[in-house]
């Protein structure tokens, strides 16, 4: 049966009748505006031989069903209300809730605002840790086997974040030995204690500025790299067809990246320690008159027995932190591009911060145990 609505001329009875779909929605739009123009004081709107309507043609009857009302007009509907009524009646519910008593009371409203943001940290670390144990708990289960290991993926991933990784760590590593070198003999020349330039190279590029100058541009290059990687792959819906045929998103996607980071960055780290040393050498030859020879005896009575060792034990740990936080912000996507790149963005800049938090735990550990 077609659609039909029909007004009567007293202006008190709307009949509809038939299917209304998208199509008619003009037909029924026009006749509410009529009716609308000059609403009388009772309006019957007949719908005992309505069919469906359309989530659009319900929505224009029932919004003027509510102006009407709100005019003052009594409404009656004859026959069932349209299915969507339910639907439309609950939005409009919800648009009209009451504001909560915490939010009305401006005073208290820093409250609710820093508890809600203390809930919502909370939840945070408990994913992280959440997401940690998963990836441990994979990786204790997965030692027995080699094939399990995905030995492929994890060389592949030790070539993409370690070996194409090394012309940027030697750069860098190089040019900010070169500048602690420059700054140091400048600070140092007028007490004529030159010599101890390589002392201060030496010293900050092995404990410090080489590990975790590494650190910064692998969070920055690989960490970003994860997060893009796995967020893709949750837009595209694969990681849910992963889990669908029965294997463990975290011993696919997620162990080999770890353990590949874990394995490369205290190789990179070592290339580093060996730029900036170079670089030391290079700057108190040209600055200093500093012959190769002498430099090496100098760095050779200024590094002690723990001091190579001192940052490249950090090495691991600061691996392990930029995977984890990479690959759980991939996995954290939900929904569209937008959230992909703020989420890659968060895996960068809290990769970064946990790296320097946990330098930081480092020195003080190592000054409590004279290492």
């Amino acid at each position: 049966m077609g659609f039909q609505a029909t007004l009567s001329d007293a202006r008190d009875r709307l009949r509809i009748a038939g299917d209304c779909r998208m199509a008619d929605a003009p037909t029924l739009d026009a006749m509410l505006r009529a009716l609308r123009e000059t609403p009388p004081a009772s309006v019957v709107i007949d719908l005992t031989r309505a069919g469906d309507l359309d989530i659009g043609p319900s929505w224009l009857l029932h919004r003027a069903v509510a102006d009407l009302r709100g005019r003052g007009t009594r409404i009656e509907l004859e026959g069932p209300p349209p299915e969507h009524f339910a639907y439309l009646d609950g939005l409009a519910a919800a648009s009209d809730a009451p504001t909560p008593a915490a939010a009305r009371r401006w005073p208290m409203r820093w409250l609710v605002d820093a508890g809600m943001r203390i809930e919502e940290r909370w939840h945070s670390w408990y994913e992280a840790l959440d997401f940690g144990g998963r990836v441990l708990v994979t990786a204790a289960t997965r030692w027995t086997s080699l094939r399990r290991l995905r030995l492929p993926s994890i060389v592949r991933h030790i070539h993409e974040t370690g070996v194409q990784a090394i012309p940027i760590v030697a750069v860098v590593a190089f040019l900010i030995s070169v500048i602690s070198a420059y700054i140091g003999a400048q600070q140092l020349r007028p007490f004529g204690a030159d010599i101890f330039t390589v002392d201060l190279v030496a010293i900050g590029v092995l404990r410090e500025l080489g590990v975790l100058l590494t650190a910064i541009m692998v969070a920055g290059r690989s960490g970003s790299a994860y997060a893009a990687e796995l967020g893709v792959m949750k837009l595209n819906n694969e990681v849910d067809a992963l889990e669908s045929m029965g294997m463990n998103p975290y011993e696919v996607l997620v162990l080999p990246r770890v353990l590949a980071l874990v394995i490369a960055m205290p190789l990179l780290t070592v290339v580093a320690d060996a730029m900036g040393l170079a670089g030391g050498a290079v700057l108190t030859g040209y600055l200093l008159d500093l012959p190769l020879e002498q430099f090496v005896a100098r760095l050779d009575s200024a590094i002690g027995a723990t001091t190579f060792w001192a940052g490249l034990v950090k090495a691991p740990v600061f691996g392990f932190l930029i995977a984890l936080t990479g690959t759980m912000r991939g996995l954290q996507v939900r929904d569209s591009s937008r959230e992909l790149g703020r989420l890659t963005t968060v895996a960068v800049v809290q990769s970064i911060f946990l790296v320097i938090l946990a330098d930081a735990v480092f020195a003080i550990l190592f000054l409590e145990i004279d290492f």
